[in-house]
């Protein structure tokens, strides 16, 4: 019975694709497309990032892209970039250097990140290479992971009633002489969705609090969101880098904090 109704499925699903009459683009030699591969789930990839996959011949590709997704590119030569934070991972400049090499060589070639390229993903300084060297590209969005992985864990990213905006910023530099300025991220009194924070989530933390949210404010910590490893630890601003410490919460993980963090047990998130 299960076999039938999965044969079932993929039928529907065909039927779907070609009633949609999507035409894709072809991908010539010499070109580069940066894609977006979603937040891990390979149910979250566009069509037009799937049909990528299926016509490149060399993929450059990130750490944080599930090897079901890199499979797609069946027959492509692959050049892992790394990219996923305190491992070793390709400088950006080779990157660069790689994705032009490749394309002077007359490759057809997808640069694939986690999330989406323009999303604090580097995608617009590979994209200023290229240009600077005449290369022929484009840009495929993803579903950036900031907002899927509030989707997949019952936290609506706007809320009437809790906030009119919603903030994303990078936790990489907290600390250090190149930090962005928190407490003006504070007195906005909207939700921030924090990427890279992870070993700075603490520092975060505090210069929220110092820069006058509340302690009570609810906070969230999301790891792998949409995989199978996906875990969330709800706290409070004042608790969450402990309690995410006690969890043992590990990157690639998002921080949220806000009201709208709330909204995740009214919407049986926690059930």
């Amino acid at each position: 019975m299960n076999g039938s109704a999965n044969a079932n499925g993929r039928a529907n699903v065909e039927q779907a694709l070609a009633r949609l009459n999507f035409k894709p683009r072809e991908l010539e030699r010499g070109h580069v497309w940066l894609a977006g591969a979603g937040p891990g789930d390979p149910g979250c990839l566009t069509l037009e990032v799937l049909a990528a996959l299926g016509q490149c011949d060399a993929l450059v590709y990130d750490a944080l892209v599930s090897p079901d997704v890199v499979a797609v590119a069946q027959g492509a030569e692959l050049f892992y970039a790394g990219k996923r934070g305190g491992q070793p991972s390709m400088k950006q400049d080779d990157i660069n250097a790689l994705l032009v090499r490749l394309a002077h060589e007359g490759r057809r070639v997808v640069r694939l990140k986690g999330g989406d390229p323009y999303i604090f993903g580097r995608g617009g300084e590979e994209a200023l290479a290229l240009a600077r060297e005449a290369i022929p590209f484009r840009v495929l969005s993803g579903l950036t992971s900031g907002l899927s992985a509030l989707a997949a864990t019952s936290i609506p990213a706007t809320m009437r009633g809790i906030n009119k905006a919603v903030i994303l910023a990078t936790g990489h530099a907290a600390g250090t002489d190149d930090d962005i300025d928190w407490a003006a991220i504070a007195h906005t009194g909207q939700p921030v969705v924090v990427y890279m924070g992870m070993a700075n989530l603490p520092v975060i933390a505090a210069k929220l609090l110092s820069g006058g949210l509340a302690p009570s404010t609810p906070a969230a910590v999301i790891v792998a969101a949409t995989t199978p490893q996906e875990r969330i630890v709800v706290a409070t601003l004042a608790t969450i880098a402990d309690e995410a410490a006690a969890a043992g919460l590990a990157s690639p993980a998002l921080i949220v904090v806000g009201g709208i963090v709330a909204m995740r047990a009214a919407l049986g998130g926690d059930a």
